[in-house]
């Protein structure tokens, strides 16, 4: 049986290299995230910090309580990357700055304002994959399964 302090490294290793690899493909591999893709770094950026002052501070009952906080927060992180895979696939609306919405502009005003409001790269738009999987659903299977494993840490007597 594993320590809550084990448990706790786990998560923090698994978030770093979460957000490590995010990093390297935007900055060494030339993927320019789009505003959902940065949105969905938050979590694991909440969690690095919540895992540090768990293990930096073990006052009673903390660490354990901090396993169960990032079951939450990684659960929310897996409903961001669902979300975005659901904007991928159509089947959601994402965000209006960086979703197409195939509308053409009908004067140059209206071009002018869709350009300034308009981001680089579009939230609906997937730009990588693997296994036919896009980097937003690779996020949702890492969320949940990092949520899974703080959730079953949490609930394990140590």
């Amino acid at each position: 049986m594993h320590s809550t302090r084990q448990h706790l490294i786990v998560i923090f290793a698994a978030a770093i290299v979460v957000v490590g690899a995010a990093l390297a493909s935007q900055y060494w591999g030339g993927l320019q995230p789009c505003e959902l893709c940065l949105i969905e770094r938050w979590p694991y950026y909440a969690a690095i910090v919540i895992a540090v002052l768990a293990l930096a501070i073990p006052v009673a009952g903390w660490p354990r309580a901090a396993l169960l906080l990032l079951a939450l927060v990684f659960v929310a992180s897996a409903v961001l990357g669902f979300y975005h895979v659901g904007v991928e696939q159509h089947w959601f609306r994402g965000p209006v700055a960086c979703t197409s919405s195939n509308r053409v502009p009908q004067t140059l005003a209206e071009l002018k304002q869709m350009l300034a409001h308009t981001q680089v790269v579009m939230c609906d738009q997937v730009q990588w994959s693997l296994g036919g999987v896009s980097l937003a659903g690779w996020n949702f299977i890492a969320s949940a399964l990092i949520a899974i494993y703080a959730y079953f840490a949490w609930r394990q007597r140590a």
